[in-house]
């Protein structure tokens, strides 16, 4: 779904899901992501609900839930703190809903009402609870957060243009290492290793399935020194090696 044009420069996609026929409701899998996310979700007979999923290391598999619309905005790097008012390491690994965040800029947003909103109207709400506490902020917390963004589009890569070293993004934007580590880690939440190594599994998510390269070859385009690189890390953050990640043999179900 498009992002209206107020809400871009803080949200770098959305996805509206909707439910499955009952019986054939897919697992719910959520990937490793260093982004802090903002979800509505409506279910039958119940309240919309407005939460915050913060950063997640590890990926996580659910059996499928029976809800009527679900509206996922990722928020871009950096963003977190400015919309939330709390640091984004607080975030990492947590569900939070939204009523529990309260800070110097006022009441929580709040979730629209309604048991199954209309994703258009879903969108206004969010920026009409948001866009107030972006302009409370300080030009100086604008800064950090412009930095943060920047720091994450070198530290993540461009096609055809391999991630950079963190010494190498600090110097690029004249700061110190020390200062750009701490600024990184208060505003995504994740130190910028950690950020890069969720950056490549979620790369060969991306194209490993599609691709009809070779093993090795995916492993190099996406970061790693070489496929047992890959093959290892793969496997701690998502549970499984690549292969059986795309052939659909997934870890256990976990209750929710």
């Amino acid at each position: 779904m498009a992002v209206p044009g107020t809400l871009r420069p803080w949200i770098s996609d959305i996805t509206v899901l909707t439910a499955s026929p009952p019986g054939r409701r897919p697992p719910l899998v959520h990937v490793p992501d260093a982004a802090t996310t903002l979800v509505v979700r409506a279910a039958p007979g119940q309240r919309s609900g407005l939460t915050v999923v913060g950063p997640r290391t590890r990926a996580s598999y659910y059996p499928g839930k029976d809800f009527a619309l679900c509206l996922k905005a990722r928020l871009r790097p950096g963003t977190a703190r400015l919309l939330l008012g709390i640091p984004a390491s607080q975030l990492v690994g947590q569900v939070i809903s939204l009523g529990e965040l309260r800070d110097a800029s006022g009441s929580p947003p709040s979730a629209p009402t309604g048991t199954a909103a209309a994703p258009q109207l879903v969108l206004k709400h969010l920026e009409q609870a948001l866009l107030p506490r972006i302009s409370a902020r300080t030009t100086a917390d604008l800064a950090r957060s412009e930095l943060a963004r920047a720091a994450a589009s070198e530290l993540a890569g461009h096609p055809g243009r391999a991630p950079q070293p963190v010494r190498s993004v600090a110097r690029q934007l004249s700061v110190s290492e020390r200062h750009l580590r701490n600024l990184f880690s208060d505003c995504t939440g994740l130190p910028p290793k950690h950020f890069q190594r969720i950056a490549r599994v979620r790369r060969v998510l991306a194209h490993g399935q599609s691709s009809t390269s070779r093993w090795a070859h995916l492993a190099v385009t996406a970061g790693y020194y070489d496929q047992s690189h890959m093959t290892a890390e793969f496997r701690t953050m998502m549970g499984v090696p690549p292969a059986a990640s795309f052939a659909g043999h997934l870890p256990p179900l976990q209750p929710c």
